[in-house]
């Protein structure tokens, strides 16, 4: 038999969930499938199970592999091996990859399955080689091993040839199988980032030193959670472990463990400019005063100031925030809160194991100490975690990449290295990454990045799929009154506009790095 390695039983099994659950996947390798290629006699019947299914209904089985399994039990048509690996180990995984059914990444575990059946073809034909030539018969082992031709191929071995129905069939993918999105958000935010938060794409937020790079890319992380993706957050140097599980935490909670930030205060919530000037008569309006007078619509944005809104949100505790109706312009207020008792130990723990009971996704952190942490060492921290721990990600999150070490010498070409191999392991593990870079010194004196802000070298951005700029303006009112701006510096495919900017509020003291957003008009 063939060597049943562990990390051998690890891929076929996961190569038969992906026959049960995925479409997609099964309808790649069918023509690939040899029930010799499995090592285990269980995943030789499991995947021949699937096979059938799809050759008769043109769909993996799903949940209907419990009725396949249940009429082989009923007429002993299965061995009892199978059976238990069934019951013990196959239905737990299936019930996890039914919740996350619609982002399971077919696309990787069909790459792994090509290496997995060329090396098991290989090993066959090995196999029978090694028979003859013990049998004496060597003149046949050698014409075997000379006209050895694999018939498992990936599409890099053999192109596609565009005059085939092949070509046809992946015209047809490319024109009606949208990009997977993996992380979303509503409201104007969403209009700029979605189409970019896809399997496979690589995507960066540039901003000078303490613009809140770690507190965007951990509410991304969290958000990938809450939509049901597997998430590794590699931390590079910039925050300790312990800093990054109470940042996490205090997330979760929407409360801090420091009693400063506990104290009674100001939560940003989105409204209408319309609506705070009274220049509105819609009907559908949610409050029938205003609260500023001296301001003209086109003026509130640059001229609101904390105070100002503090004294207002004070002297009308009635007026309701607005975003009713097609010609909202978006503007922040403010909602009092109370004074909260900081975060305790015991508080984070129950607030963790509840969204992580809630989500029942996966969240892989791993920390290292600055110049520690390499391209290779996430590769190889990878794929332990999928050989020994069946963890693959959705989304990858390195914090950040201008921290990570590189086998170049000169600077600029270690940036470039390093930008252009992250940009690779997206496309490798069929992934979102993830990361922010610092902006240059001119940065600090400007109100909103442009291309010309790079840091070290622009080849940052031929690699991304997409990078987007974090602003504020260089007085700190925007930061006191809690308003991030997210600008477009590079989009791969589509129009762009650094000039285009989407206001996103935030609740720092809370931990979060998005309460809502609006387009700056």
């Amino acid at each position: 038999m063939i060597s049943n390695m562990k990390i051998d039983k690890n891929i076929e099994r996961r190569i038969v969930i992906g026959m049960i659950v995925s479409t997609d996947y099964l309808s790649r390798i069918r023509k690939l499938w040899n029930p010799q290629f499995f090592a285990s006699e269980a995943a030789r019947i499991l995947s021949t199970w699937c096979i059938e299914y799809f050759d008769k209904y043109g769909k993996a089985p799903q949940s209907e592999i419990d009725d396949i399994f249940c009429d082989k039990v009923n007429n002993n048509k299965i061995p009892e091996d199978v059976a238990e690996l069934f019951n013990d180990v196959l239905l737990p995984s299936l019930t996890k990859e039914y919740e996350h059914l619609e982002k399971f990444n077919s696309g990787y575990l069909y790459d792994q399955t090509i290496s997995y059946f060329k090396a098991q073809e290989l090993r066959l034909h090995t196999k029978e080689i090694q028979e003859l030539i013990e049998q004496g018969r060597a003149d046949e082992a050698e014409e075997l091993a000379q006209n050895y031709r694999p018939t498992v191929l990936d599409e890099l071995n053999v192109g596609l040839e565009l005059s085939s129905d092949e070509a046809l069939e992946r015209v047809d993918i490319a024109f009606n199988k949208e990009l997977e999105r993996l992380i979303s958000y509503p409201d104007d935010l969403g209009d700029m980032l979605n189409d970019y938060l896809v399997r496979g794409g690589f995507v960066g937020f540039m901003g000078p030193e303490k613009r809140g790079k770690t507190s965007w890319l951990l509410e991304l992380a969290m958000r990938a959670i809450t939509q049901k993706c597997n998430v590794a957050f590699f931390q590079a140097g910039d925050m300790t472990e312990t800093q990054q599980l109470k940042r996490i935490c205090i997330y979760l909670a929407e409360r801090s463990d420091n009693p400063k930030y506990c104290r009674a205060g100001y939560r940003p919530v989105v409204d209408c400019v319309y609506n705070q000037l009274n220049m509105c008569d819609n009907e559908d309006r949610t409050c029938n005063f205003g609260v500023f007078k001296h301001f003209a619509p086109d003026d509130l944005y640059k001229q609101l100031s904390y105070e100002t809104l503090v004294k207002a949100v004070e002297e009308n505790p009635d007026y309701i925030p607005c975003r009713a109706c097609s010609r909202f312009r978006g503007s922040i207020w403010y909602v009092k809160e109370k004074e909260k008792m900081p975060l305790t130990a015991d508080e984070a723990k129950k607030y963790l194991k509840r969204f992580f009971d809630k989500y029942k996704q996966r969240f892989k952190l791993a920390t290292y100490a600055a110049d520690t942490l390499s391209i290779d060492e996430i590769r190889n921290c990878l794929k332990l975690w999928e050989q020994y721990d069946n963890f693959v990600p959705d989304v990858i999150i390195v914090d950040y990449a201008d921290l990570l070490t590189a086998p170049v010498k000169e600077f600029r070409h270690k940036q470039d290295y390093i930008w252009k191999n992250l940009r690779g392991l997206s496309q490798e593990k069929h992934a979102l990454v993830i990361t922010a870079t610092q902006s240059d010194a001119d940065s600090y004196d400007t109100d909103l990045l442009k291309l010309s802000n790079f840091s070290e070298d622009k080849r940052k951005y031929s690699h991304v799929t997409a990078m987007f700029g974090l602003n504020q303006d260089k007085d700190g009112r925007e930061k006191k009154l809690g308003i991030l701006r997210l600008n477009e510096l590079v989009v791969r495919e589509g129009e762009f506009s650094n000039s285009n900017e989407i206001v996103v509020l935030q609740y720092l003291r809370g931990g979060r790095a998005y309460v809502g957003s609006y387009r700056k008009a």
